[in-house]
């Protein structure tokens, strides 16, 4: 990590961004360590909102798998997002990196410890993919202030006195 002092007026916002790790972190470690799959009792009303989704003329691809899949995207996104805002802008790569760790050690542990999930790599990388998307977008929105070139034309000079 970078050995430089973080300035002071970075200071609160840091604390900040601790704490919505660690709350975030509580809240992730309920969801994927729960005995049971957190959508178990929703799996009706899924299929009864997919089934209006594909009446209204939505194609079939957009089925479970897929659902599930954008949900493991989404509930990464913001691993990725307040990990990268907290570490300094030279280390927030590390951000993606952490979610897809962090995600494959959910993944062994949900299938060592709880019979009742299904651990699959597809997890993995959709969980990798949210936390990578969270690091970008911080990487956007840090560059968003960052001063473009100056444009290579030259204004115009001067003709000289006398000529």
């Amino acid at each position: 990590m970078d050995m430089q002092p973080v300035p002071a007026a970075r200071r609160p916002r840091r604390h900040l961004l601790a704490l919505g790790l660690a709350a975030y972190a509580v809240l992730l470690a309920s969801v994927v360590f729960w005995p049971q799959p957190v959508d178990r009792g929703l799996r009706g009303y899924l299929d009864h909102a997919l089934e209006l989704f594909h009446s209204l003329g939505a194609p079939g691809w957009v089925d479970y798998t897929l659902v599930e899949a954008v949900a493991n995207v989404a509930l990464f996104f913001p691993a990725g997002l307040l990990l990268a805002a907290w570490l300094t802008p030279r280390w927030c790569w590390l951000a993606a990196v952490v979610g897809l760790c962090v995600s494959a050690g959910i993944e062994a542990a949900q299938a060592l410890l709880l019979p009742g999930r299904y651990a699959t790599p597809h997890d993995v990388m959709a969980n990798g993919l949210g936390a990578a998307l969270g690091t970008i977008a911080v990487y956007a929105w840090r560059s968003r202030g960052t001063k473009r070139r100056p444009s290579r034309r030259q204004p115009p000079r001067k003709a000289a006195a006398g000529s």
